[in-house]
């Protein structure tokens, strides 16, 4: 099947992403974009599994309540599930460090109206297969409402369906975010509860400021790695650094109830 001619202007478009991000700081266009692609967002990106710290006995960590477990409830939760053939962002930036057939996922009945011709049904366990093939390759989940996905699927209503990025470099949230205007940017945030800290192994190399920190958070100041609280909390840093000197842990034991009631109060996966 041809690929939908929406899709095509998307990749075309892709390249002028930063220009409209930086619109949204204009008084009259700003108001204009909020509305048209971000109204009623609430997104949060949740950190890799592998570099919490769990605070637990080794023998304990069976019972640990993990970031992954936050898309696999809702996953769990939902009539219905869509998977992207691929991955929009990556495919329009060739990328060439992540998998591009690792899509987003779609829940919520919304999905229904999804074209074809880009994605499929799946079952719950396709889609838990899915996530879990997404962090094996180091992708970085987001998830929440988000209306861009709304807009261009051409599908209603949004409060029926929920986003599931996969996210790398590449992706457009992810890139943009330091340039969209604060009143858009802030619907984007953190997992309730996360910490990110450097530690006294830290000997300002800079790793963690080469391309790494899609928000810029993290800088290296009188030797020594400094982060902003611009941080998303994704772990990125912590992976690449090669001293270990940047640790991020969960200060919230209810993190997992919180984010949940939260994505749940603007969208209904039912």
């Amino acid at each position: 099947m041809s690929e939908p001619l929406l899709t095509k202007f998307l990749k075309k478009a892709f390249p002028h992403r930063f220009l409209i991000a930086k619109l949204t700081k204009t008084p009259i266009f700003g108001g204009i974009i909020d509305h048209m692609l971000f109204d009623g967002d609430n997104m949060i990106y949740l950190p890799k599994d592998r570099v919490i710290q769990m605070n637990k006995p080794v023998e304990s960590l069976g019972e640990m309540v993990l970031p992954s477990q936050v898309v696999e409830h809702f996953i769990e939760a939902a009539n219905y599930h869509w998977i992207m053939d691929w991955c929009i962002c990556r495919s329009s930036a060739k990328c060439k460090d992540y998998p591009i057939d690792l899509g987003c996922l779609f829940l919520g009945q919304a999905t229904l109206k999804i074209d074809p011709r880009i994605g499929h049904r799946a079952t719950k366990e396709e889609a838990l297969q899915h996530v879990r093939r997404c962090r094996e390759a180091g992708l970085v989940h987001l998830i929440g409402r988000n209306k861009l996905d709304a807009v261009w699927l051409n599908v209603a209503p949004g409060n029926k369906l929920l986003t599931i990025c996969n996210c790398c470099p590449c992706c457009c949230l992810w890139r943009v975010l330091p340039h969209l205007a604060p009143h858009i940017e802030t619907k984007i945030t953190r997992l309730p509860g996360v910490k990110v800290t450097v530690n006294d192994r830290c000997v300002g190399c800079g790793t963690c400021t080469q391309g790494i920190c899609f928000v810029d958070a993290i800088r290296v100041v009188d030797n020594r790695g400094v982060r902003s609280d611009k941080c998303r909390g994704c772990g990125r840093c912590v992976d690449v650094c090669p001293q270990k000197a940047i640790e991020i842990s969960i200060e919230n034991d209810q993190f997992m109830r919180e984010a949940v009631e939260r994505i749940s109060s603007v969208v209904d996966v039912s």
